[in-house]
């Protein structure tokens, strides 16, 4: 799989993970997001970054589900259910997220 952006071919597993790191952009997230068939938002963007400076910042950190929903409550000034965090991404938050986030694919085992 590929996506293309500005002329631009970024190579990506057959599930949409970018096999380099560096390709990133957030400019190609709303074309990842396309891919998956879902319309981008702030809040998603919120999610990526988040899940970015996690690894990028915090030594390879990959938050689970339960974290993730509650840091973005801080972020969003209200209680996140994890309904509201699957609407966002339907194939789960640290999984989808951390594609869209340019990060390698989750080795951690579990939700919580």
């Amino acid at each position: 799989m590929a996506y293309e952006l500005n002329g631009k071919t970024i190579e990506a597993t057959e599930e949409g993970y970018l096999l380099e790191i560096n390709d990133w952009s957030e400019e190609l997230v709303p074309v990842m997001a396309q891919a998956d068939g879902i319309e981008l938002t702030d809040r998603h963007m919120d999610v990526v970054m988040y899940l970015r400076d996690q690894h990028v910042n915090n030594g390879g950190n990959e938050p689970n589900e339960r974290t993730i929903m509650k840091d973005m409550g801080k972020k969003w000034g209200s209680k996140v259910s994890s309904k509201d965090m699957f609407i966002l991404f339907p194939f789960a938050p640290s999984k989808q997220g951390r594609k869209w986030a340019g990060l390698p694919k989750s080795t951690r085992k579990g939700g919580y």
